[in-house]
This record gives C-alpha cells, sequence and structure tokens, in this order.
C-alpha cells in the first residue's frame, strides 16, 4: 500500500508540473486528461499528506522521553494510531483504480426482445424504472429517439441522462432483463418468460473518440408520431450512418433539424466509443472471471419475478424481494450491491 501511496504522491507532483507549463493550452486533449486525472487522485493526494503528518505526529511523541508526560503522550500515541488504521482502510479503497468514465452522463438503449408484444411491454416498464430512479436522484433525463410496441410499451426507446456520477451508477445495468409474469394479452393465466436488453454507454467527448466526418453518411426525413402521422412537414428528423462500424442513429425529438443532428452526433460518438472499447473488453475479458457489465446483449443479468415479488441478479447472486418498489425506481439497493461487488473485485485484483 505504501509504494502505491508513493507513486499516487509522485505522479500528482508530475501533473501539477505539467500544467503549470505554459503550452499546456495548446494541446486540449492532454490538458483536459491531465485536470481528470488530477481531481481523481487529490483527494488521495491529500488524505497521504495527513497520513504522513500523524506519523510524523507518532515518532515526535516517541522520541519524547519526559516521565512528566508519559501518560498524555499514552493517550496521544493510542489516538494517533487508531487514527492511522482508520486511515488505512479508507486507503485500501481509494487507491482502487477509478473508471475515468465514472463522472459522466449517460445514453440508454433499451429493445424489447424476446417475447413479442410482452417484451415490449417490459421495455417500457424498464424505461419507466430507470426514468424513476434518475428522478429520485436529481438527474435529467432528455429522450431521443423511441418506437412505440403495437400493444403499448416500446420496442425501442433511447434517452440521455444527465446528473453527477451517473455513469459510475447505472453502467451495470447493460445486458438481458429477464421478466417472469402473466402478461395482460394472456388469458389462461399462464406465466411467461420474456426479455428486453439495457445498452448503458457513457457520453462521449470530441476528445475522447476522432470521427471523420467523410465516414459520415447524414439523411433528413418527416417526424412521425403515433400511427405514421407527421408531427411536422419539414424534414427535421436526421438519421446518421457511421460507414466504417455500420452503426446508425437517429433523433425526431427536437423540431429543429440542428438539434436532431446534434444529439445525433451525441449518439454516435457514444456508440462508436463503446463499439472499439468493448473490442478492448473483449480482449480482457480473461484477466476477469466475471466481469460485471460487459453490456453482452445476450448475456441474462437479472430475473424480474413478479409472482413472488423478486429481483435476482444472476452476475452476484444478489435478490431482494421488493420488485413492486424496484419497478417505481427504488434501484439503489442492486445499484450498491453491485458497485460493493465491483470494488471487492478490484481489490482482490490488486493483492
Amino acid at each position: 500500500m505504501r509504494n502505491r501511496l508513493e507513486a499516487v504522491r509522485k505522479r500528482f507532483a508530475e501533473i501539477e508540473e505539467e500544467l503549470s507549463s505554459p503550452d499546456i493550452g495548446s494541446d486540449i486533449k492532454r490538458l483536459t486528461d491531465l485536470s481528470k486525472e488530477r481531481a481523481s487522485l487529490e483527494k488521495t493526494n491529500e488524505d497521504y499528506a495527513a497520513y504522513r503528518k500523524l506519523e510524523s505526529d507518532l515518532r515526535d511523541i516517541d522520541g519524547n522521553n519526559d516521565p512528566e508526560l508519559a501518560d498524555l503522550m499514552k493517550d496521544e500515541r493510542k489516538k494517533i494510531g487508531a487514527q492511522l488504521e482508520e486511515m488505512e482502510k479508507n486507503f485500501e479503497s481509494e487507491l482502487i483504480p477509478q473508471d475515468p468514465n465514472d463522472k459522466k452522463n449517460i445514453i440508454v438503449e433499451i429493445r424489447g426482445a424476446v417475447g413479442g408484444d410482452e417484451a415490449n411491454l417490459f421495455a417500457g416498464d424498464l424505461e419507466r424504472m430507470y426514468v424513476r430512479y434518475a428522478e429520485s436522484q436529481g438527474w435529467k433525463v432528455k429522450y431521443i429517439d423511441s418506437e412505440e410496441g403495437a400493444a403499448g410499451g416500446y420496442s425501442y426507446v433511447s434517452f440521455m441522462i444527465k446528473g453527477e456520477n451517473v455513469y459510475s451508477k447505472l453502467k451495470f445495468e447493460s445486458g438481458a432483463h429477464r421478466v417472469q409474469r402473466v402478461p395482460k394479452t394472456e388469458a389462461s393465466g399462464r406465466i411467461h418468460t420474456s426479455t428486453a436488453t439495457v445498452l448503458v454507454m457513457p457520453e462521449a467527448e470530441e476528445v475522447d473518440v476522432k470521427i471523420n466526418p467523410s465516414d459520415l453518411k447524414i439523411d433528413t426525413y418527416r417526424s412521425q408520431g403515433a400511427g405514421g402521422q407527421n408531427v411536422n412537414k419539414t424534414e427535421s428528423a436526421v438519421r446518421i450512418t457511421h460507414i466504417p462500424t455500420g452503426i446508425v442513429v437517429s433523433c425526431q425529438t427536437e423540431k429543429a433539424q440542428l438539434q436532431n443532428k446534434e444529439i445525433c452526433m451525441q449518439m454516435i460518438r457514444a456508440k462508436v466509443h463503446d463499439f472499439y472499447q468493448s473490442k478492448i473488453d473483449e480482449a480482457r475479458s480473461s484477466e476477469r472471471k466475471l466481469k460485471v457489465g460487459t453490456g453482452e446483449r445476450s448475456e441474462k443479468i437479472r430475473t424480474y419475478n413478479y409472482p413472488q415479488n423478486r429481483v435476482t441478479d444472476h452476475r452476484i447472486g444478489f435478490t431482494v424481494n421488493t420488485l413492486d418498489r424496484v419497478m417505481e425506481g427504488e434501484l439503489e439497493p442492486i445499484v450498491e450491491a453491485l458497485i460493493h461487488y465491483d470494488q471487492e473485485q478490484r481489490l482482490l485484483e490488486m493483492k
């Protein structure tokens, strides 16, 4: 631990020196990266400085041989020892490598998968769950695009969630979500199993991913409402295709074509970044037996069992019997369990 703390102190000093260079302003990406890294190390660096000060105080106490102060020094030594022990425990979690995307906003895509109309209804239920959770956290939700299901819900819906540390909370939601319940359309009362897929992507800035304009195919069309009716008579809706990856995004939520194009570009950056990051993650996957939140659409990560009012996250074996409240946005127990598990795994990998 001492070696890692010294490495943090040394790296923080190097960053401070580089940020003070008069030339740093000419390289915006480097300036941004260094500023983010500095922010991620600042607390640990300050805590380690306080830790070293306490160690120095303890050495001074041990070097004091005044018999009249012996009892006072004994109490002070005990107090400082307890402080050092507590700080060492905190350092364990602070030294876990931070995900550089944790503080970012996110783009969420939900699709009805296996189960026809019932899958689309469940996709709608998941959309409502995440929106309720976002509202409870004080985050803002902005819809990007959607395709309603014939019986309700969504065959596809995408939206952005903006706020503090959004990705750090919801990054483990990617994967296939399974529901077990009696569909509204089922006359015999039999329990059906359906699935919907969720994809959570951190918002990507221009400095995070470079996209060549010549790699984009941009189409405009008239926004469509329910039943195929025209929402407006101008071609304000935008569809962008990233030719190298085949990724396609569209947006028709804004009245102005320029605004829809800006939202599409945010989507393209996020999805292209996610595409290439997934390739890197796949190459590293063998290094970690259980990687939470890989984003693989075939990975069934959670089951929502309505008859038993139960939600189970299969990756960590975590179960709560409060499905009714979870679907109302009370996701915090599951979110915290996933974060805690991930931190435990990271600590084990560091030892």
